[in-house]
């Protein structure tokens, strides 16, 4: 089912649906076939008193990060819930969802990322913590030695493997680095 509605403040009205339960789901793929044109609304609902909108609106920047939502985004760092958190963090690290071409920049980003790594109270969002700081890890030692000490003392089991693939030696790190030549495809013929 996807909610329509008709008038001019379409996006806000599906912000407010974002908060009920049994109809988020339908809002949220509204508010998505909308696109670039709810981001005012979406914007706004970043600071929505209900954990689920603003939860919902990080999700949705997944797909439509602009440079202009980019502070935005970043404040839901701080986010008490760490649905919300976990989202923000995946959308700063996923390339493959987004329509445009918004990077945010490793200054940004990287000491924000570090942080949680390092201490928030929740294994999940220092796991997806590591995705945003092993973005970097070719180019910067700080994030390098930040994964190296989740390997070495994240209290979570999961947290420290996880790091383990981005660190040095890791398949993740491995595969990651950059100017690393493709694999050759051999053709049919077996001429290479």
């Amino acid at each position: 089912m996807v909610i329509s509605l008709c008038r001019s403040d379409e996006a806000a009205d599906l912000i407010e649906v974002l908060a009920v339960p049994y109809r988020a789901t339908a809002a949220y793929r509204s508010l998505l076939q909308l696109g670039a044109r709810a981001l005012p609304a979406v914007r706004a609902g970043l600071r929505h008193g209900n954990a689920d909108v603003r939860f919902h609106c990080c999700r949705f920047l997944d797909r439509y990060l602009q440079p202009d939502t980019l502070a935005d985004l970043l404040a839901m760092l701080d986010d008490a819930d760490q649905r919300v958190r976990i989202t923000t963090l995946h959308t700063l690290a996923c390339d493959r969802c987004k329509e445009g071409s918004c990077q945010p920049e490793e200054a940004e980003v990287l000491p924000r990322a570090m942080e949680l790594l390092a201490k928030d109270p929740s294994a999940h969002v220092r796991a997806m913590a590591i995705e945003v700081v092993g973005r970097f890890v070719h180019g910067n030692r700080h994030a390098a030695a930040a994964i190296e000490a989740a390997v070495q003392s994240d209290p979570s089991s999961a947290v420290r493997k996880k790091a383990g693939w981005y660190a040095p030696g890791g398949a993740i790190h491995g595969r990651s680095a950059p100017g690393r030549p493709r694999r050759a495809v051999a053709s049919p013929s077996g001429d290479g």
